[in-house]
C-alpha cells in the first residue's frame, strides 16, 4: 500500500508551481521515511499511516497493527491528550495555513479525514443530536432515502431499489435489546459525520476570516461507499478487544473513549440506499459517491448527473491552477479534466464508448455507456457476470447478461484488456477475499509476535512433557497418582478382588 517509484502526486507538481503543500489525516501509502507524506512533495504534514486508528486516542484499532503510526513531517508523533481525530485534524491544518496566508503563498491542503471510519466514534454532544433517529431500522431506512432519491432526482421516477443480500438480518427478527444497540450504532454513526462537517465549517471559517475563502477551490468527496465490516463476527477480534479494553457492545457512553462502534452490513445496505451492497464490492453501493466542487471558475448551485472518476481529480486541480500546462506528467495519467464539464463546454468527460474499469480484490466493474458488466465474489456473490442499464437500473435488480449477450462480450473484452494491461492477478469464482484478508492478518499477527509466541509455545510443551513424563514414571514404578486408592486395595464403592462382579468387569485400552 505505497505510491510506485517516480510516482508524482498533486503535491508534487503544485509544489513546483510555488503553493506550500499541506497535509493532515489518514496517509495509507506507506510508513518509512522515504513513503510518507515528506517524500511525495509536501512541505508539512501531519499523516496516520495506517487505513485506520481510534479517535479518541492513539491507539491502533485492530490486531493487524501494533499501534497507531502518526507521523510529523516523517517523523514519529505523538497525540495530544484532548485528541478527537476530526478536530484535530482541522486543528493542524489551521495551524499550517496560519494567519494572514492572503500574504503568503497559495496552499495546497489534503484534510484526510477518518470519518465515518470504523471504529465509529464520536463526542456525545453530536450522538445526543440523534437519539431515537434510527428507532425504526434499516428495512425503513431503506425504502425512505430510496424515495427521496427520486423525489430530488437523483435517479429516475420508479427505478427499481437495489436489493439488500438475502443472507442480511432483518429488522424484525432482532430482539429489542438487539434492535437498541444497532440503532445506537447508527446514532453514533451519523454524529461522527455530523461532527466532521461541523469541523470542515470551522476550516471554512478560518479561511473566511482571513479573506481567502472567495479565492480558495474546495473539492469534497469519498473514496467508496459505507462501511460494511462487522469486525465481531471473527472470535479472535472479540479476544483481542477484550483484552485491549474495547467495549464492543456499549450503550452507556456510545461513540466516547473506549466504544468500538460499527454500522455492520445491514444498516450499510441502507446507507447505500437506493443502490446495491457497499464497500469493498464494484456495486453502485461500493463505488458511487458525492462530489463537490465550490470556488472561483465554479457554477455556483449546479448540478451534474454525468460520470466521473475519482482519478478526474488530479488533471482537474491541474487544469485550474495552470500547472498541467507546465510539463507533460512523468506518468500518464488516466483521469480526464472535469473544467470542461464545469464550464459547459461538454457535455461529459468520457465517450461513450469509453470504458470504465476497476477491480478490488476480485469484484470488477466495467462502466460503458449505460451499461454496467460486474463480478460480485464471496460472501455476498458467486463469481458469475452480471449486466445492468444503469440508465434505467441504477439499483442493479434486473440481470440483462443472456439478453444482451453481444453487449456482456463487447465488455469483458474491454476488462480482458485492462487486466492484461495494467497486470491484474486473477482469481476464481469463489475466492473470498474476506478470508485471505484474516490469513493475512494472522500471518501479521505472528510475525510481529513471533517471540511471544515462541515463548508461549515453550511452555505448554514443557508442561505437556512435564506431564508424560510423570505419567510415564507413575506406570513404571506401579505407584498411584496422587488423591487415589492405594496401591492393592480396591477403590472405594468397587467391588472386592475375586467377587463375581470384580471378575466380569472389562478392561478398556
Amino acid at each position: 500500500m505505497q505510491l510506485a517509484p517516480g510516482v508524482e502526486t498533486v503535491a508534487d507538481r503544485l509544489g513546483e508551481r510555488g503553493y506550500r503543500t499541506l497535509m493532515s489525516g489518514k496517509w495509507h501509502l506507506g510508513d518509512e521515511f522515504t513513503t510518507l507524506p515528506n517524500a511525495h512533495g509536501f512541505d508539512q504534514s501531519f499523516a496516520l499511516a495506517a487505513s485506520g486508528a481510534d479517535n479518541w486516542e492513539q491507539r491502533t484499532y485492530m490486531p493487524y497493527y501494533a499501534d497507531a503510526p502518526w507521523f510529523e513531517n516523517g517523523q514519529p508523533a505523538s497525540l495530544p491528550e484532548d485528541f478527537y481525530s476530526s478536530r484535530f485534524i482541522v486543528d493542524k491544518m489551521i495551524d499550517y495555513i496560519g494567519n494572514s496566508p492572503q500574504e503568503q503563498t497559495p496552499f495546497f491542503a489534503l484534510v484526510a479525514f477518518q470519518a465515518i471510519h470504523i471504529p465509529v466514534q464520536a463526542p456525545a454532544e453530536f450522538v445526543a443530536r440523534y437519539k431515537g433517529v434510527y428507532d425504526r431500522g434499516w428495512d425503513a431506512l431503506r425504502l425512505e432515502r430510496w424515495r427521496k432519491a427520486q423525489t430530488l432526482g437523483l435517479i429516475p421516477e420508479g427505478a427499481p431499489l437495489g436489493n439488500m443480500h438475502p443472507s442480511l438480518r432483518r429488522w424484525e427478527t432482532l430482539s429489542a435489546n438487539e434492535q437498541r444497540t444497532a440503532s445506537t450504532r447508527m446514532e453514533v454513526n451519523a454524529a461522527m459525520l455530523d461532527a466532521m462537517d461541523h469541523h470542515i465549517g470551522r476550516l471554512l471559517q478560518h479561511l473566511q476570516s482571513e479573506g481567502v475563502l472567495d479565492q480558495t477551490i474546495i473539492i469534497l468527496t469519498s473514496d467508496n461507499g459505507p462501511e460494511g465490516s462487522d469486525p465481531t463476527d471473527q472470535l479472535s477480534f472479540r479476544a483481542w478487544a477484550a483484552l485491549t479494553g474495547y467495549d464492543l457492545d456499549d450503550q452507556d457512553t456510545p461513540g466516547e473513549r473506549s466504544s468500538y462502534g460499527f454500522i455492520g452490513p445491514e444498516w450499510a445496505s441502507a446507507a447505500a440506499s437506493p443502490f446495491s451492497l457497499f464497500k469493498f464490492y464494484t456495486t453502485e453501493g461500493g463505488i458511487r459517491v458525492p462530489l463537490v466542487i465550490s470556488g472561483p471558475g465554479i457554477p455556483e448551485n449546479a448540478r451534474f448527473e454525468q460520470r466521473t472518476m475519482l482519478t478526474d481529480i488530479t488533471p482537474t486541480i491541474l487544469e485550474l491552477t495552470g500547472t498541467g500546462a507546465l510539463r507533460p506528467p512523468a506518468d500518464a495519467i488516466t483521469g480526464h479534466s472535469l473544467v470542461p464539464l464545469l464550464r459547459g463546454q461538454v457535455d461529459s468527460v468520457y465517450r461513450t464508448d469509453e470504458p470504465i474499469i476497476m477491480e478490488i480484490t476480485g469484484n470488477i466493474a466495467v462502466l460503458k455507456g449505460d451499461y454496467k458488466l460486474i463480478r460480485t465474489l464471496r460472501p455476498l456473490g458467486d463469481g458469475s457476470w452480471r449486466l445492468f442499464d444503469l440508465a434505467q437500473d441504477p439499483g442493479e435488480t434486473r440481470n440483462l447478461y443472456t439478453e444482451l449477450p453481444a453487449v456482456a462480450a463487447e465488455l469483458s473484452a474491454d476488462y480482458d484488456h485492462y487486466a492484461l494491461t495494467q497486470g491484474v492477478l486473477p482469481v476464481g469464482d469463489d475466492f473470498n477475499p474476506w478470508q485471505q484478508i484474516y490469513i493475512n492478518s494472522t500471518l501479521a499477527i505472528v510475525s510481529r509476535n513471533a517471540l511471544a509466541f515462541t515463548a508461549v509455545a515453550l511452555v505448554i510443551l514443557l508442561l505437556l512433557y512435564g506431564f508424560i513424563r510423570n505419567r510415564s514414571r507413575r506406570r513404571s514404578t506401579g505407584s498411584p497418582a496422587a488423591g487415589s486408592p492405594a496401591a492393592g486395595s480396591p477403590a472405594a464403592g468397587s467391588p472386592a478382588a475375586g467377587s463375581p462382579a470384580a471378575n466380569n468387569t472389562r478392561s478398556d485400552p
